[in-house]
């Protein structure tokens, strides 16, 4: 194991190993998390809480997490200085011990890093943000038939406008970039303008595409579905496409039909055992999952498209307060809450920590803990059910006990 400066290795721990390319877990991993900024430590208390009593329950104490704190945001600042919101050690820790979860992390402002969260997937090449978005009964929800949706997100993580390649207005890297696109490929780029470049790779989107069919094909999902601008974008968007298209016929071939060939060979009835592979213009898309959810199981999505869909849909089934996520590949994972940081409720103990609870339940699942995963979703099932939940919640449903953050996972605890 390597040497930390400010990290401390869990003595009573042991490190998840990889062994062909897959996950070892012995019964006491060690797993790191970052508290977040904000509410980050509120909700990381709960969650820890919640996390620990489900593993409990589950193995009788035969398997524990030894949970190992790792920073980054405002408190890797205060104990690293210089400016320090992501120390390299942070990032090396996650590479050695392959599994973390986080709160919401603080975006500095100004010249640096742009994004803590994106400069994590970058660095650790965390090429799928896995996005699950189903209903909670009792959960209040703009919806006739929220329950209709149940779709899990995957968004490539690397590429398209996230690779963070652009050039300031007027300045002279981008006069000099629309000079040279504007003489060598007669384009009327207008000066002064700010220039973004939307890289989209085969690799990047058949690597993506082949995470989203593999979970299908893993979790008896009927569907995987590309959704893409290539209507207008034909050699980024219409590409990607393509290129799923590609992977899903090629490697998957047994398993997959298309819709094209689903009416020209199956004349529209889908053969049993079989993955449907469909796609969807993104703007189409937005209207699709308003009014036919749930002809959507699995979706795969470049980045950007992915960022807006993901939390429009998490709005029909209740926000983000209980939205969960993850950024992984196929051996390192970080699971995460994907609202914000919420600093004006900073430790008031106020906030929703079903974000952070249901990427647990996420990580578990990851580490091959199913069955504590299903006691804490049973269990947040029964609290949301019985409206003993927080202010966000509280606010929209009627007789509905406001509780607490803590006393929310005490609550979720107690209907384990």
């Amino acid at each position: 194991m390597l040497n930390y400066q400010h990290i401390k290795i869990p003595q009573d721990g042991e490190k998840i190993r990889i062994v062909n390319n897959r996950l070892k877990v012995p019964k006491n991993p060690i797993i790191a998390f970052i508290e977040g900024d904000g509410t980050g430590p509120d909700i990381w208390r709960a969650s820890k809480r919640v996390f620990d009593a489900a593993v409990e329950k589950a193995f009788n104490g035969k398997k524990k997490i030894s949970w190992m704190e790792i920073y980054a945001g405002e408190k890797a600042v205060a104990l690293y200085g210089n400016n320090a919101w992501l120390p390299d050690e942070t990032v090396e820790a996650i590479k050695e011990f392959s599994v973390a979860i986080k709160g919401p992390l603080t975006t500095p402002i100004g010249g640096g890093i742009r994004s803590l969260n994106v400069s994590l997937r970058q660095l650790l090449d965390l090429f799928a943000c896995v996005r699950p978005v189903k209903y909670y009964a009792g959960t209040p929800s703009p919806m006739k038939k929220p329950q209709d949706m149940n779709i899990v997100i995957f968004r490539e993580n690397t590429e398209d406008v996230y690779s963070g390649i652009e050039f300031k207005s007027d300045t002279e890297d981008s006069n000099k970039l629309i000079d040279f696109i504007n003489e060598s490929f007669n384009k009327k780029i207008r000066k002064p303008s700010g220039i973004g470049i939307k890289p989209m790779s085969e690799f990047g989107s058949s690597r993506l595409v082949k995470k989203a069919i593999e979970f299908a094909r893993d979790n008896k999902r009927g569907s995987v579905t590309l959704v893409h601008k290539g209507n207008i974008m034909k050699f980024t968007e219409g590409s990607f496409k393509e290129w799923g298209y590609k992977v899903a016929t090629s490697e998957f071939r047994e398993l997959v039909v298309t819709e094209d060939e689903l009416w020209s060979q199956y004349n529209g009835k889908m053969p049993e055992g079989k993955i449907l592979i469909k796609d969807r213009i993104a703007d189409s898309m937005f209207q699709q999952l308003l009014l036919r959810p749930s002809e959507y199981e699995v979706v795969a999505t470049p980045n950007l498209n992915g960022d807006y869909l993901s939390d429009a849909a998490a709005a029909q089934v209740g926000g983000l307060g209980i939205a969960p996520g993850a950024n992984m590949s196929y051996t390192t994972a970080i699971f995460e809450a994907t609202h914000g940081t919420a600093p004006k409720y900073a430790n008031q103990d106020k906030v929703n920590p079903g974000s952070v609870i249901l990427s647990g339940v996420m990580m578990f699942n990851f580490i091959g803990w199913g069955k504590v995963s299903r006691i804490i979703e049973k269990a947040m099932k029964k609290t949301i059910k019985s409206k003993v939940v927080t202010y966000d919640f509280a606010r929209l449903l009627k007789n509905s006990k406001e509780v607490k953050c803590s006393e929310f996972a005490s609550e979720i605890i107690k209907n384990m």
